[in-house]
């Protein structure tokens, strides 16, 4: 878990400026993928060459079939996938840091003027306030990982699909005929495998439920503000209506 740490703690800092919904998704990123992934899953895939057994004594088979049947570990491709998926959320990071920087010279630059310029994206408190250009890069991130997300899965499905099937045929070069070679643990290594697609499905269905959340919210601010504006218009109107009436 330690090689973990750095990357935790970049995304535990993104808690502070998400929405509950990317809240829920970074805890079960945290406990359901990368302590699952480090506790368990290495254990259970750690002799997933070493312990196949093919029925030849032929030099070079075993791992052949192996290479041909697994292009990449499951162990490897879901660091991939973490790695991957996390991207979109630090690059949004990296915007609220630069977004944050800017807001806090503009609160530097207000205090000794007598007319001050409220902040776009924080509040009295220097909370980050998710709208403008925050929000759009927010949805982007949410776009990104909903494809990631998607393509790994998928991905998954065509490379070495969903379940640990215990034979293996393999006939390829130089296993002098057609070998059967058998994988330790299947079931074990099965139910991982639903184990952490279940979870990619769930972390999939979170970023789309965020994504409709705060487009419906951001919809609901724009009508809220456009109102606002429209009654400030007629507001002005009458009082230049009336102004002109006495006048006459």
């Amino acid at each position: 878990m330690g090689e973990w740490g750095f990357l935790s703690k970049l995304l535990d800092k993104v808690q502070s400026h998400s929405t509950v919904i990317g809240k829920v998704w970074l805890t079960v990123l945290f406990v359901f993928r990368i302590m699952v992934l480090g506790a368990g899953a290495e254990k259970v895939w750690s002799d997933e060459q070493s312990k196949m057994i093919c029925n030849t004594k032929q030099p070079g088979c075993t791992n052949v079939c192996y290479d041909h049947t697994f292009p990449i570990s499951h162990i490897r491709f879901w660091v991939l996938q973490i790695i991957f998926v996390s991207t979109p959320t630090l690059l949004y990071f990296g915007h609220v840091l630069h977004i944050l920087h800017k807001d806090k010279k503009l609160r530097h630059q207000t205090e000794s003027q007598e007319e001050k310029q409220h902040p776009k994206y924080t509040d009295d408190h220097g909370k980050v306030i998710i709208k403008g250009q925050l929000l759009g890069s927010y949805l982007a991130s949410l776009f990104a990982k909903i494809l990631l997300e998607a393509a790994f899965i998928v991905g998954q499905y065509y490379i070495y699909g969903f379940i640990m099937i215990p034979k293996i045929e393999c006939s390829q070069s130089p296993c002098p005929h057609t070998v059967e070679c058998y994988m330790s643990r299947p079931t074990e290594k099965t139910i991982f495998i639903i184990f952490m697609l279940v979870v990619s499905c769930i972390s999939l269905l979170l970023n789309v439920i965020e994504m409709f959340y705060l487009m419906c919210r951001g919809s609901k601010r724009h009508r809220g503000t456009q109102k606002s504006t429209f009654s400030q218009g007629l507001n002005g109107s009458k009082m230049y209506i009336t102004g002109t009436l006495k006048s006459t």
